[in-house]
């Protein structure tokens, strides 16, 4: 599970990019991250493979090849997954239904730590489940609700509601709908990276970008070859670690 930090660093990645916290400094390094973000995936492949023989990587994507873009968006009456293309009242509103439910998180959170009781806790659990529950029908009705779809903010809110919630299977099935989306240039590669690296964390394996911070110790949980971190962090928009590290510190 993230903590609070990684909710308000999050919520800053993809909504304006900070690079205290570790996102992009300009919103035209979001856009410039899918070509980098594909190199960090093929490393993830190599890795993958090398580990268990599989070709399905930690931040690899679901089904064959990538979708052309050509054919693909709104622009052309047909979304990604060949589902129908969202109508824009209605992608506002999905917009609207994923920060309202951030917006209930972070409250439900707040008041369990002003007041740490089990009912409290209990509530944040049950935010989160209804929460994932929401995601869950978005995303087998319209695909992962990418920032061509619903803005980035929401985008990252959606991102926010997975990454809290309580199912790793649906984690796994979106992180490889959301590294097409990054690789068709529909979402910001910092996205790509914190997903990756949770599922990875979850199953016991090292993470790819240190963007998952054990919250006993304040360091990142294991990373893949640690001596090229901070070149894959750059490649998909994130500053180096030890920018992430010191805002997480306090007075950083």
């Amino acid at each position: 599970m993230t903590g609070p930090g990684d909710t308000a660093r999050l919520a800053r990645t993809g909504a304006r990019g900070d690079a205290r916290t570790g996102s992009p400094r300009r919103a035209d390094e979001g856009r410039a991250g899918p070509e980098r973000a594909e190199r960090g995936r093929t490393e993830q492949d190599r890795a993958e493979r090398d580990r268990t023989g599989q070709d399905r990587a930690g931040g690899g994507r679901a089904g064959g090849g990538r979708a052309e873009r050509s054919c693909t968006g709104p622009a052309h009456g047909v979304a990604p997954e060949g589902r129908p293309a969202v109508l824009p009242a209605l992608a506002s509103a999905l917009a609207r239904e994923l920060v309202r439910r951030v917006e209930e998180d972070h409250r439900a959170t707040a008041e369990a730590y002003g007041s740490p009781t089990p009912a409290a806790r209990n509530r944040i659990a049950r935010c989160r489940e209804d929460n994932a529950e929401a995601l869950r029908t978005i995303v087998g009705r319209h695909s992962w609700p990418a920032a061509d779809l619903v803005g980035t903010p929401a985008s990252t809110a959606a991102l926010m509601i997975l990454l809290h919630a309580p199912d790793l299977d649906f984690q796994l099935a979106c992180r490889d709908l959301i590294a097409q989306a990054v690789a068709d240039g529909r979402c910001p590669a910092p996205h790509h990276a914190y997903i990756a690296d949770h599922c990875a964390v979850e199953q016991g394996r090292p993470q790819f970008y240190g963007t998952r911070v054990d919250p006993a110790t304040l360091r990142p949980y294991p990373v893949r070859r640690p001596g090229t971190l901070d070149e894959r962090r750059r490649d998909v928009g994130l500053a180096p670690l030890d920018v992430q590290m010191r805002a997480l510190r306090p007075g950083g």
